[in-house]
């Protein structure tokens, strides 16, 4: 029987429009420097870095000497990223909705404090779960095994009793390995209607 639904949150439970924010910064800009900087700042998992808990700076730092050419666009980047965030009108009623059913309800990101800080008024659904693990609080990232082993540790979990919702195949396929059900999240429409069958057919 299934007792806890467990959702990642960028691309879950809120949007990370990453495209469309590179867009508005850099208006016009050559796809040449588009890429240069979604390299920088993506590449090697420079970026994984802040999720992990590193200090800001030093991860700007690895990001601007892949590209220093383009620290002026890379600072720009760090200052306005919170923008890359927005609400999904849908996540209350889901969450309340599923709350309602009588689930468990919690999270688990690859999350920085300062990405939080630069935009906290997207999370302002997390009163309606009941807890979770951020990356950087435990200074690992998914799909490392070990951060779902802190989530099972810390709320006395068992892990068949689990469903966890990520938009990442490689996260959801970790989380099948530790012993969850697992749903990748394409669209809400489709991870409703596959969370709802799941959910009908475990009765």
């Amino acid at each position: 029987m299934i007792s806890t639904i467990i959702f990642d949150i960028g691309n879950v439970l809120i949007d990370f429009d990453w495209q469309g924010f590179m867009e508005r910064e850099f208006p016009g800009a050559d796809k040449n420097l588009i890429d240069r900087l979604d390299e920088a700042v993506w590449g090697s998992g420079r970026w994984d870095r802040l999720d992990a808990g590193d200090e800001p700076e030093k991860v700007f730092r690895s990001i601007i000497d892949y590209a220093p050419e383009h620290e002026k666009e890379l600072r720009k980047i760090f200052e306005n990223v919170g923008d890359t965030l927005k609400r999904r009108a849908s996540t209350p009623a889901w969450l309340k909705e599923m709350k309602a059913r009588g689930y468990r309800l919690l999270y688990l990101s690859n999350y920085s404090r300062y990405v939080m800080e630069k935009n906290p008024e997207v999370l302002d659904f997390l009163p309606l779960l009941d807890g979770g693990v951020f990356s950087c609080d435990v200074k690992l990232i998914k799909p490392d095994p070990k951060i779902y082993e802190c989530i099972i540790k810390k709320y006395n979990l068992v892990p068949s009793e689990c469903v966890f919702i990520d938009d990442l195949e490689k996260n959801v396929n970790a989380a099948k390995k530790i012993g969850f059900h697992a749903i990748q999240f394409i669209t809400f429409k489709q991870v409703q209607e596959d969370l709802n069958k799941f959910l009908t057919e475990e009765k």
